[in-house]
């Protein structure tokens, strides 16, 4: 899955480096990137990563490899967007398409209205000094943080929604990677 989601990243001009954040036992990226030890939870993980990107970088992409069917375009989209706005991110994201209602210990008190929900994909797209401010907290915070957009959301950053297909999941059950593998190959022609 990870070497789906880099050559997606490869395929976009204004990339220009790629670091993988590496499970714990791994110590070699994938060829062409640069390895950074990923950390216990998610943002510990981009944290690590970002500090081992070379130079200043700007903007700076997130992207979780458990979304290989992103593509190209989805991220250029981002890109584009982030530099039309004077937003600090951009995320890729989905309108939700079912009823979501609010409970607790079974009961539901409500009903939200999904017209104004969104279901946050990746790629994630940062101004990096506003990742880097967003990153620079206590470490609970980083261990609560699903995405990373909801760190800069906290301290006030600008966050842009741009609309995913739902073709960009994420897999994270054997059904789910049957069905990337199957799409994957339906894309390159392969028929099973």
């Amino acid at each position: 899955m990870l070497a789906w989601s880099i050559d997606a990243l490869q395929a976009v001009e204004a990339v220009t480096q790629i670091v993988v954040a590496l499970p714990h036992g791994v110590s070699e990226a994938p060829p062409g990137t640069i390895g950074a030890p990923g950390g216990e939870h998610r943002s510990q993980s981009v944290r690590a990563a970002l500090r081992a990107a070379a130079g200043e970088g700007d903007p700076v992409i997130v992207h979780d490899a458990a979304r290989p069917l992103v593509t190209p375009a989805i991220f250029q989209a981002a890109l584009d967007e982030l530099a039309a706005g004077g937003w600090d991110c951009t995320i890729a994201a989905m309108p939700v398409i079912d009823t979501i209602k609010r409970a607790a210990d079974g009961i539901v008190s409500d009903t939200l209205d999904r017209s104004t929900l969104w279901a946050v994909q990746t790629p994630q797209i940062f101004r990096r000094a506003a990742l880097e401010r967003a990153l620079d907290v206590p470490e609970s915070v980083l261990r609560s943080a699903t995405d990373d957009a909801w760190l800069v959301e906290r301290q006030g950053g600008s966050v842009r929604i741009v609309a995913s297909p739902p073709e960009n999941f994420k897999v994270t059950t054997p059904a789910d990677l049957r069905a990337a593998e199957l799409a994957l190959r339906e894309r390159a022609g392969v028929h099973a």
